[in-house]
């Protein structure tokens, strides 16, 4: 190998066909994930906003339950800590 050619090598991070391995790999795992969420490269930029969409009404549908639960929690859990901070006053 000449010096050019390990400088090469170096910027890639190893050797040009073992690279080209890896990012193929890669790529087609990055893939798979994006196919997973939706996402199509034939409309990546409606995709994505369809994705942004859902993830936002998902978002807002959690804080929603979340809401629901925290009232009825505290329907019990505020008067409770009422009582019993007033009878520890009275003490």
């Amino acid at each position: 190998m000449t010096d050019r050619d390990n400088q090469f090598a170096r910027f890639l991070g190893g050797s040009p066909a073992m690279v080209l391995v890896r990012l193929v790999v890669l790529s087609v795992i990055v893939g798979v994930i994006l196919a997973a969420l939706g996402l199509d490269p034939r409309n990546l930029l409606q995709s994505v906003t369809e994705m942004v969409r859902s993830l936002y009404a998902l978002g807002f549908g959690a804080v929603e339950s979340v809401w629901r639960y925290f009232l009825l929690g505290a329907i019990v859990v505020i008067p409770l800590w009422l009582i019993l901070r007033l009878a520890r006053g009275l003490r």
